[in-house]
């Protein structure tokens, strides 16, 4: 609205009661003067006459009397016109401070979006006044209409003022939203860009340390947008190695069912990758490199402590890791060392760190000697054949089975078949898993799951254990009738295992690692006297071929592969008749020998001395 047309014109007037009152004494001042210049010329009449009488001092006093009631009248009447304009001019200036407040647009706070805030609309009747020299801004500022109430400055200058205080806030307003527009246009550019090219990768998460060391470990690949359905058969590996595929969203895991070689650059590819939303098709890939093997062996000296050494494939980076007077038997994880010492109350177990630092000791059921330690890492568990110390025909345990807590938070569990603790002959933990397949003193065949309250699974009679397999839940086990079987652990189903080809022999044990078995045959002459050993490797199509042979004065006490099954290691007992055993709790020739061969070309890495390698599930039997 405009306020030009419609304010009534009203006077200045005096804004303090100081100076109403200097107004009203000069009201008085003036009216007195006027009266005075009236009453001059009666004076001067009287006086030319010269005749005053008695009744003229009278007179003269109720003309003055006359006069100041006069000018007090007037006085008091223009106090009051002076007091009325004042009222009207206040109600006048409040109504007009409610118009422009009506219209005006107010200083705002900045929004949480961009504002642009328009131009003060103009009075209809003002027309605004511009220069030909200046262009004009491109936004109004707003501008106060009210009138000065002291008259000190004029309502333009105010208006100046007013838009001086806004013009900062404005400026960062209008600031903000261009760099709120450029980043929305750089943004659109890079999904639109995105949607043009395709997925591809923006990060990969692998342990190639801990997939040389156990099968289940993953590499997962996350793209830069949610993917359409993977299927497996997208999905390569070189070099190969059995996998199985999980995608979800932005990302795509690669599971390996077995754990990989050392010292191996891998390449993954997944193909034909669309978005969910659709659009090209790309190809997200990786590569990464798994480091170098090492291994722990135990090496028993009879003059002084016996020793675990840590060391690479070629046995010149060998270093001590935990010592002993008497060290019976060892088992390593990928972040762990279990360790059975022998002492004369009996065995005692310890668990430390791979470096051999920060041991402490798990409890056993009882004071007695430890035989057959192995462990599960997936399962978090250790077990071991346990006898107790006193031990008759009618008291103590005997190689009772018992699994326990790697880390000591529970108390050693003894194995029962029918609530009865069972004394076991052999057994095995399932790999990948915290199963348990034993076979008693009677010959019963069962696994039982440490990790659930299933109880034990019968599987029938059986005379031994070769092993079992990983990443395929099947055992191989030899039956009472002397057969080899390939026995399925989930269903209980059981196929005889394939000879070789060239068949060398029924093998005395069978050792599976991913891709097929090692097996000790011996050779006999026509009397049936040894003449020799050798190790076979027969893969899983049947295929054999010798990778170790020693003649009848030596011994092979053990056979077993590498994770991946990438190498293999051999412990030979050489010339056994000069070769005495020692008077451990395992009893084992003091001269033994660890020959590493690379299963891929058949070659001899190093021969070390020791044995007990930590490729093998169990330690060597003699």
């Amino acid at each position: 609205m405009s306020t030009d047309d419609d304010r009534p014109e009203v006077p200045a007037v005096p804004q303090t009661r100081a100076e109403m009152r200097a107004a009203r004494e000069a009201a008085e001042q003036e009216e007195a003067e006027r009266i005075s210049r009236a009453v001059a010329p009666s004076d001067q009449s009287a006086q030319g006459d010269d005749a005053p009488d008695a009744g003229s001092d009278g007179s003269a006093a109720r003309e003055a009397a006359a006069r100041e009631e006069a000018v007090r009248r007037a006085g008091d009447r223009e106090v009051a016109e002076q007091e009325a304009a004042a009222r009207k001019m206040a109600a006048f200036e409040a109504s007009a401070r409610e118009d422009v407040a009506a219209t005006a647009v107010p200083a705002i706070p900045l929004a949480p979006e961009p504002v642009i805030v328009g131009a003060q609309p103009e009075a209809p009747d003002a027309e605004p006044e511009t220069s030909a020299a200046e262009p004009e801004p491109p936004v109004a500022e707003p501008v106060d209409v009210s009138p000065p109430l002291d008259g000190s400055r004029s309502a333009p200058e105010s208006g100046s003022a007013q838009s001086t205080r806004t013009l900062p806030s404005r400026r960062f307003v209008l600031t903000l939203v261009a760099v709120l527009g450029v980043l929305v246009l750089v943004g659109t550019g890079l999904g639109i860009l995105s949607l043009l090219q395709g997925p591809r990768v923006t990060n990969v998460q692998s342990d190639a340390a801990q997939a040389i060391e156990s099968s289940g470990s993953r590499v997962i690949l996350t793209a830069n947008q949610s993917l359409a359905a993977i299927d497996a058969s997208q999905v390569t590996v070189e070099p190969a190695a059995p996998f199985t595929v999980d995608a979800s969203g932005r990302s795509v895991g690669i599971r390996f069912t077995v754990p990989l070689d050392d010292d191996t650059e891998y390449t993954i590819r997944v193909s034909d990758v669309v978005g969910v939303g659709g659009g090209p098709k790309t190809e997200l890939s990786t590569t990464f490199t798994t480091p170098p093997a090492s291994i722990f062996l135990l090496r028993r000296d009879v003059d002084g402590d016996d020793k675990i050494f840590r060391t690479d494939l070629t046995g010149e980076k060998a270093v001590p890791v935990f010592s002993a007077d008497k060290i019976n038997d060892f088992r390593a994880t990928s972040t762990q060392l279990v360790v059975a010492v022998e002492e004369k109350e009996g065995s005692t177990l310890l668990v430390m760190n791979r470096d051999g630092s920060e041991p402490r000791e798990l409890e056993l059921p009882g004071v007695g000697n430890v035989r057959a330690v192995q462990v599960s890492e997936r399962g978090g568990l250790v077990g071991y054949s346990y006898s107790d110390r006193e031990l008759s025909d009618t008291e103590g345990r005997a190689s009772v089975l018992v699994t326990q807590s790697l880390q000591g938070d529970d108390e050693p569990q003894v194995i029962e078949v029918a609530d009865k603790e069972a004394s076991v002959f052999a057994w095995q933990f399932v790999p990948d898993s915290a199963a348990v397949l034993f076979i008693d003193f009677d010959g019963a065949l069962s696994l039982v799951d440490r990790s659930s309250d299933a109880g034990v699974q019968s599987l029938g009679l059986a005379a031994n254990i070769q092993g079992v397999s990983r990443g395929t839940y099947t055992a191989i086990v030899e039956r009472l009738d002397g057969t080899v079987v390939e026995l399925n652990l989930t269903d209980g189903s059981e196929v005889p295992l394939a000879a070789s080809d060239p068949d060398y022999g029924t093998a005395t044990t069978i050792t599976p690692f991913p891709g097929g078995t090692l097996r000790h045959v011996v050779a006999r002459d026509e009397n049936g006297i040894p003449s020799g050993q050798a190790i076979i490797r027969v893969d899983d199509d049947g295929t054999a071929e010798p990778l170790v042979e020693v003649a009848s004065t030596d011994s092979i006490l053990q056979a077993c592969a590498s994770p991946s099954g990438q190498y293999a290691a051999v412990v030979i007992a050489p010339d056994l008749a000069n070769n005495a055993y020692d008077e451990m709790l395992l009893p084992l020739p003091q001269n033994m020998e660890t020959h590493l061969i690379d299963l891929r070309t058949g070659k001899e890495l190093v021969a070390l001395t020791g044995f007990d390698v930590s490729w093998c599930q169990t330690a060597p039997q003699f």
